[in-house]
């Protein structure tokens, strides 16, 4: 998915800026939270169609976030 697709969707998944406000990377959030790289890369880079409740959950446990400063709406 292009940048303009993102648009498209939508949706913006912010888990770089978490992850490096947090000083955290995308190796130890995979081990945090049970996912793997692939699929957070997917997510990180606004190429996913989809996402389960409970890696959202996981997501923001780990990065100790709501899912509002996860995933923002794109105008």
């Amino acid at each position: 998915m292009t940048p303009a697709d993102a648009d498209l969707a939508g949706i913006h998944c912010r888990l770089d800026e978490l992850l490096a406000s947090r000083g955290m990377t995308l190796t130890a959030l995979s081990d945090a939270v049970g996912v793997s790289i692939v699929n957070l890369s997917v997510l990180k880079n606004d190429r996913a169609k989809a996402i389960r409740f409970s890696t959202l959950v996981a997501i923001c446990d780990a990065l100790d976030c709501e899912v509002g400063d996860l995933l923002v709406r794109v105008q």
